[in-house]
């Protein structure tokens, strides 16, 4: 009999290094020499990054932030293994991994057997960090796959009329991306190494949109954007992932399994916010969203553009709007749900548990 559960979560990599690193993008963003002085002033801050940053640049807040999430994410485990899913469908995205330039797809199911995933490679090569169990940074795991499940998700998708890619094979050369290696890291974060006991199918959002190639999914300088970008065409609009995710809902409800829908990502990130000069979240704008999946406002969701979605640089929430397009098929209801807001930790994230 079909069943669902709903999830919201963050993949933030911070998270699996230690607390003296958490703060390490503010502290690169501070080297921009294009950000002006003030700005990167402590004492222009607000009270709650003056607060973070205290006298150590952010470690004993790191501890306290850690904490936090780390009790979300198993409160997320927990609904899970009680829910015992034949199946998790992760909605995240690919962050110049899998995808480059050779093609960019707006959504791609990859209906993968179990796949080996170095887990360590975005915070030990991109990072420059070691991870916080101490453990070799070529560490792998097994992420167990769904491939005949996820082919039949694909086929129900396109012919609900959302055009979607699929993946047999991941990308030679690569780290898995980690939008879906760290879901499964950090709901396994107290068992890292054993088998963790539930089939993945990542569903792949082109989330960077016009920065997936010009900025490599990653950071750029201000000298850069100034210099003009050579910008790539947009990513799926709000609107678009919110129907892909009422298909992907529609497949699920006839498919006679149980099924954990899971939006994988943070929420605004400084990185990509131009307007604060790379130093905070565009924390403003998620509240407003925030505060509308609270009431069940999924007008003002669908009211975003993609415009919108890039200036406050919350890219990655596209992920979201694909879990709460589900969750609106399917007349779910948002049972549980938890915001940590920051401002020198790069990106605010929100959990969540749909029943």
């Amino acid at each position: 009999m079909t069943d669902v559960l709903g999830v919201g979560l963050t993949h933030y990599p911070p998270l699996a290094g230690s607390d003296e690193h958490m703060a390490n993008l503010l502290k690169s963003a501070m080297k921009d020499p294009d950000i002006p002085d003030e700005v990167k002033d402590p004492g222009s801050w607000s009270d709650l990054a003056r607060q973070e940053w205290g006298e150590d640049g952010g470690t004993t807040a790191a501890a306290a932030h850690r904490r936090r999430l780390l009790d979300d994410m198993r409160r997320c485990r927990e609904a899970i293994d009680e829910f015992q899913p034949d199946v998790l469908l992760v909605w995240g995205d690919d962050q110049y991994e899998n995808f480059r330039e050779e093609v960019i797809p707006s959504f791609c199911v990859l209906a993968y057997d179990d796949t080996v995933v170095e887990p360590f490679g975005v915070l030990t090569q991109k990072l420059k960090v070691p991870n916080v169990w101490g453990l070799p940074s070529d560490t792998t795991f097994t992420m167990k796959g769904d491939p005949q499940f996820a082919k039949q998700l694909t086929s129900d998708v396109l012919n609900e009329g959302v055009d979607v890619a699929y993946s047999y094979e991941p990308r030679e050369g690569i780290y898995f991306p980690h939008a879906f290696g760290n879901t499964q890291l950090f709901l396994d974060y107290d068992n890292v190494g054993q088998e963790f006991p539930y089939p993945i199918v990542p569903l792949a959002v082109n989330c960077y949109g016009e920065h997936v190639i010009a900025r490599q999914g990653g950071i750029a300088r201000f000298a850069d954007i100034r210099a003009g970008e050579d910008l790539d065409p947009p990513g799926p609009s709000p609107r678009r992932c919110f129907e892909f995710g009422r298909a992907v809902a529609r497949s699920v409800a006839r498919s006679g399994k149980r099924v954990a829908l899971v939006a994988s990502s943070s929420w605004s990130h400084a990185f990509l916010y131009d307007a604060g000069w790379h130093m905070r979240p565009d924390t403003e704008s998620d509240q407003r969203l925030y505060d509308a999946m609270l009431a069940g406002d999924y007008d003002t969701w669908n009211a975003r553009t993609s415009r919108e979605i890039v200036d406050s640089g919350q890219h990655e929430m596209l992920n979201w709007f694909c879990l709460l397009g589900a969750m609106s098929e399917l007349d779910m209801e948002l049972e549980w749900s938890d915001w940590v807001v920051t401002e020198i930790f790069n990106s605010n994230k929100a959990f969540a548990i749909f029943r």
